[in-house]
């Protein structure tokens, strides 16, 4: 069954004979256009993508299950009730996390069918990897390791963080990435403790821990690896902070298996660090489902309810965040199997010491 059998097979539940996608990923996701503007519309027997005279050639090279439609003068929203005419579409759906309230109202006004509000529709699918987009993931992991190697050689005190962010970027693109995933975390020092700590002009010195959070984007999927380096020796706080960190994440990657929740999963790092000492500081969630987004269902945390499955890819990556003195984090991504997991990102996590 293709990607969109499974979509159609869910209308019935949801209360739509039709559905509309214009958030970027889903509509990437359906139809593999990667052109910037357009919505699919996908019926129980049909499949189009609307879009404008600057995509329409790009469209019918990459979306050959789909008939393009060409929209006029930004009239897309024309074009679409024709089509909803055409097929008799009753109940709409469209994307709620994704429609802000003004695409609403113009929908509202232009749009002949009832508008039904869904979620997970596209979202949910999307977690469960093919083999081909696991082959395309390996790839992005694969650049995210290669670039954590390449970083420990270039980082010395004295050293930007910003600098050390834009040399993974540029690593990143020279080995076949579109982009990095996210805006790269580079915090070294007392900025460690701050767990989103994008890349800043403070200076790397000497005794600092560096938590490097990065990944490649590949093809339309995404890595996400978070390293911990110290440039010279750190106090002897901040390395029973490493390895505390490490034995949670060892901990973690072994244990993960179908059948638990993402709450069982979480517990399995957070239970580790909460016993030596460190509750109150390890505040977010142990991961997150990776794909063509940086951040997807399932989650690994105090709330996530969601089953793992075979096919799914989360993110492996406790902290330990301590105010005005650092942090670490070790963040790997995994495939869910049948057997238990299988590791994406392999590279090293003995903590490095880099001559100051």
């Amino acid at each position: 069954m293709n990607r969109l059998e499974v979509v159609r097979t869910q209308f019935e539940q949801a209360g739509i004979d039709a559905l509309l996608v214009d958030s970027p990923t889903n509509r990437r996701y359906l139809s593999r256009f990667t052109g910037t503007a357009g919505a699919v519309l996908l019926t129980a027997n049909d499949a189009f993508l609307i879009t404008d005279f600057r995509y329409v050639e790009q469209a019918k090279s990459q979306s050959a299950d789909f008939d393009i439609v060409q929209h006029e003068n930004g009239a897309m929203s024309e074009e679409i009730q024709k089509l909803l005419e055409k097929e008799s579409v009753q109940y709409l759906g469209f994307e709620k996390a994704y429609t802000s309230y003004e695409k609403y109202e113009l929908y509202n006004q232009a749009f002949s069918a009832e508008l039904v509000p869904v979620a997970g529709i596209v979202e949910n699918p999307r977690m469960f990897k093919s083999q081909d987009e696991l082959k395309t993931m390996k790839k992005a992991a694969g650049i995210a390791d290669a670039a954590f190697e390449h970083i420990v050689t270039y980082i010395r005190a004295g050293i930007r963080e910003r600098d050390i962010a834009n040399e993974l970027e540029f690593f990143m693109r020279e080995q076949g990435a579109e982009s990095s995933s996210f805006d790269i975390i580079v915090a070294s020092g007392e900025r460690g403790a701050r767990p989103h700590g994008v890349a800043s002009d403070k200076q790397v010195e000497k005794g600092d821990l560096i938590t490097m959070d990065f990944g490649a984007y590949y093809d339309g999927y995404c890595s996400d690896i978070t390293r911990t380096v110290a440039v010279g020796e750190v106090s002897d706080e901040l390395r029973d902070v490493y390895d505390t960190v490490l034995q949670a994440q060892l901990k973690s990657v072994e244990k993960i298996k179908a059948g638990m929740t993402g709450i069982e999963a979480d517990a399995i790092a957070r239970e580790l660090i909460y016993a030596e000492g460190y509750e109150g500081y390890f505040g977010h969630g142990l991961g997150h489902g990776l794909g063509m987004d940086v951040h997807e269902e399932p989650r690994l945390s105090m709330k996530g309810n969601l089953q793992l499955e075979p096919d799914m890819v989360v993110t492996v990556e406790p902290g330990i965040y301590l105010p005005g003195k650092g942090g670490v984090r070790i963040e790997d991504d995994i495939v869910i199997t049948e057997e238990g997991n299988e590791r994406l990102t392999t590279s090293d996590k003995t903590l490095k010491i880099i001559e100051a």
